[in-house]
């Protein structure tokens, strides 16, 4: 949402978290295709016009049926996209190498989804997996800047250095707020690919070529932000991360 709104301030922009049910990367196909159903619904009823899901579990997982079956029956000309697809491109074009590295939540490791749509770029691409479950909860808990998030790092990462990689993909949206911390274990030379800046970047492009959606989209620069459940960690570390103090709502997704 910050590079988002960074890079398209004068857009009307909802973003809504569910915070009462994250993290997603631990659940089963169903219940993440379940829950973004539900997520989608609602922001649609309250006039989006496209939602991104910044979420790679819900990216790999609910997508492409979200889009092939969900859309065409419930809200035909609205648009969904996701955050996998943009990162991949991005790292098979700035990648020195052959040789890919993923840290993602362990749902996103088990789709394969990384996997699937770095090999449509370029079958030549040798990728590495890591599942980073202990991630998420750390930075939701505040935790980022502290020695745990080093020693924790430093354990998921190890394995992609032996593998002597040449880019990084941050496979996790809340990753990016760990970039510093990543970037001092692998030193410079190993690209990273962080979703927020690529998914504003490509955002930005797509919404160039589809003026039919552009269009419908609001320019008064309102931000509005809904939570599923609501706690004074979120409101202070919500503000801390978008870059400026937010009013959060609480609502309820059924």
């Amino acid at each position: 949402m910050r590079e988002i709104v960074r890079k398209l301030p004068r857009y009307n922009y909802i973003y809504l978290g569910d915070t009462a049910r994250a993290p997603y990367g631990t659940r089963s196909q169903e219940t993440v295709y379940k829950f973004t159903e539900q997520a989608i619904d609602f922001l649609f009823k309250k006039g989006c016009q496209l939602v991104i899901l910044a979420c790679s579990t819900a990216s790999s997982e609910a997508l492409r049926k979200i889009q092939q079956k969900y859309l065409p029956e419930n809200y035909p000309g609205r648009k969904v996209l996701g955050v996998v697809i943009p990162a991949s491109e991005e790292a098979i074009t700035k990648t020195t190498g052959s040789k890919i590295g993923v840290i993602a939540t362990s749902g996103t490791i088990k789709s394969n989804a990384f996997k699937r749509e770095l090999q449509k770029l370029n079958l030549k691409i040798q990728l590495f997996q890591q599942a980073a479950p202990l991630l998420v909860p750390l930075v939701e808990a505040g935790e980022h800047g502290s020695k745990a998030a080093d020693l924790i790092l430093g354990n998921y990462l190890r394995p992609l250095l032996k593998n002597k990689i040449n880019t990084l993909i941050l496979g996790c949206t809340h990753y990016g707020i760990l970039e510093k911390k990543i970037r001092k274990i692998i030193g410079k030379k190993i690209k990273i690919i962080a979703g927020g800046k690529v998914v504003a970047e490509k955002l930005k492009d797509y919404l160039e070529r589809h003026p039919e959606i552009k269009t419908k989209i609001g320019k008064n620069s309102k931000r509005i932000f809904y939570t599923t459940d609501l706690t004074n960690n979120f409101s202070v570390l919500g503000g801390k991360f978008f870059g400026r103090k937010i009013k959060t709502e609480k609502i309820k997704l059924n």
